[in-house]
């Protein structure tokens, strides 16, 4: 069945601009409320382990480079292994991938607790980084997971019920994650934290999970047994498929500009300091988690829940977040800036919920894993060289008014290349024409 059939063919979805269809899904569908659930419990936990360990670093070394080494242990594993959690992901049963992370970061984070003397400071990157090994190999895993728990019908909804849960536990964790390392001490928000872990592979537990698709019988060899050949099974599969390959890059296109978020911290501390104190970036940081939770929900509502919908709102979000951050270089003072970058999230979260739900819809079962893990490398790695290159500039002295303007323009790039794509597509989606 050729791709646009297949739209036609498709149930049409509920809607996913409506909280009130978020409420309709977890009582509807017992078994994604309870893998709803425990991706809540985890993600609370992960932010009260951030703010520990931030305040831990401080306290131990007193240095800000400390806690830039502390967020490069966290990039590096998804560079570095995002392909081969991929085909992992594939190969095994879902479930016990996602139990035995949870279980093994449960006892993990609690090393953490040993490492509260300077002479064992390497020991949190270790740690941080063996976390975060554990993360990639869990995310690709989560998101392969959602269609076989919810319907078509039912994944537009998901998908933004996801996002908007994101963004709460990011206007909200951080602030009881602070709130309990500040009155109970970083080694509770620590314990927290295990204890959240444990309590997410408890509920994972009783999710109806299928098993692992028996794998087709061929000859055994090397790269059979180091899933070599996986690999290049998936890179062949998104060869094929350029409308999987373009979704694929969504994400890493607005990662161009990542370092963006940088900025939002050297704004909030040093350019609206006042009388040389900041303390600032924490109002642009959960004006970002508001822009994330409203974006998809008003994008829904503008642009419908199509397939051709949503591709379209993709486009037009990038131009959003280029014009938003634009303003916000020019920003005269606090209460404009955390407007502009309300508003340059909104793009940002509409691509992220988007660019996740067309490839749910899209991609094949056995392949998921596999797409959601090259796409989070990329993401990763991009994103890394971003903030690098910012943090670079910033070190040369350059006005960070100029880097975001900078950053800013960028969005244009991959803002341009698919408004390019989506008239390529409008043209190639002629009966009998393949698929783009």
């Amino acid at each position: 069945m050729s791709d646009t059939s297949a739209e036609r063919a498709a149930p049409s979805p509920l809607s996913g601009g409506s909280p009130r269809a978020y409420l309709g899904l977890l009582r509807a569908n017992p078994s994604y409320r309870r893998f709803w659930f425990a991706g809540v419990i985890s993600q609370a936990g992960d932010w009260f382990n951030y703010i520990a360990i931030f305040v831990l670093l401080s306290r131990l070394t007193g240095s800000g480079e400390a806690v830039s080494w502390f967020l490069i242990a966290k990039f590096l594993p998804s560079t570095l292994l995002g392909p081969l959690a991929g085909v992992v992901a594939d190969r095994f049963r879902r479930k016990t991938i996602l139990v035995c992370c949870d279980l093994c970061r449960s006892a993990l984070v609690l090393c953490y607790l040993l490492a509260g003397r300077m002479e064992l400071v390497w020991l949190i990157y270790l740690l941080a980084f063996i976390q975060e090994s554990l993360w990639t190999f869990s995310h690709p895993a989560r998101q392969a997971a959602i269609p076989d728990l919810c319907s078509v019908r039912e994944l537009n909804v998901a998908n933004g019920l996801s996002g908007s849960t994101w963004s709460v536990m990011l206007a909200m964790g951080a602030a009881l994650g602070g709130f309990v390392t500040a009155f109970f001490g970083w080694q509770t928000a620590i314990m927290v934290d295990a204890a959240s872990f444990l309590v997410s592979a408890v509920l994972l537990l009783g999710v109806p999970l299928p098993a692992a698709r028996p794998r087709r019988k061929g000859p055994l060899s090397l790269a059979r047994l180091s899933g070599l050949a996986d690999l290049v099974e998936g890179v062949r599969y998104v060869r094929a498929h350029r409308r999987v390959a373009a979704l694929l890059m969504v994400k890493s296109g607005w990662a161009l500009s990542g370092g963006i978020l940088v900025m939002l911290t050297v704004f909030g501390e040093q350019v609206f300091a006042h009388g040389g104190r900041g303390g600032l970036s924490g109002v642009l940081y959960s004006m970002r988690g508001l822009g994330a939770a409203v974006g998809p929900l008003l994008a829904w509502r503008l642009f419908g829940d199509s397939h051709q919908g949503m591709r379209r709102a993709i486009g037009t979000a990038f131009f959003i977040s280029s014009i938003s951050y634009l303003l916000f270089s020019q920003a005269p003072g606090i209460v404009s800036a955390a407007f502009c970058v309300f508003l340059g999230h909104i793009g940002g979260a509409i691509q992220w919920v988007f660019s996740t739900t067309l490839l749910h819809h899209r991609v094949e079962a056995r392949f998921r894993g596999r797409v959601f893990a090259a796409e989070m490398t990329l993401l990763t790695l991009i994103m890394s060289l971003s903030s690098w290159l910012t943090g670079l500039s910033l070190d040369r002295g350059i006005d960070p008014r100029t880097i975001v303007l900078c950053l800013a323009l960028l969005f244009l790039l991959p803002g341009t290349l698919w408004a390019v794509y989506l008239r390529r597509l409008r043209h190639g989606c002629r009966p009998g024409t393949k698929d783009l």
